[in-house]
């Protein structure tokens, strides 16, 4: 996640609305991941720029994947919902 933090400057309907959303959806997503399976991951967040990073380092149990999915899932019905001005989601294979 990239240049998303804190409240909209400008109150630009449903901007804030989508950031809370994608906050809550991403910090979920990691936070069950920790509780719930016992994969290793990183996180690294920079509220500054407002930049979420996220890596498992191990590898991916069925639990993670299903988590992970479902955060996918999620942001692609906000980015449905709400377009491009407000969420734009990219994909990286690495």
């Amino acid at each position: 996640m990239l240049g998303h933090a804190g409240l909209a400057d400008d109150h630009q309907d449903g901007q804030e609305l989508v950031c809370s959303a994608v906050s809550a959806l991403t910090f979920n997503m990691a936070n069950s991941v920790e509780q719930f399976t016992e994969d290793s991951f990183e996180v690294n967040q920079e509220e500054k720029t407002g930049s979420f990073q996220f890596r498992f380092t191990s590898d991916i149990s069925s639990g993670s994947q299903l988590l992970m999915n479902s955060l996918v899932f999620g942001l692609q019905d906000i980015e449905e919902e709400y377009g491009e001005p407000y969420i734009k989601i990219r994909f990286k294979e690495v």
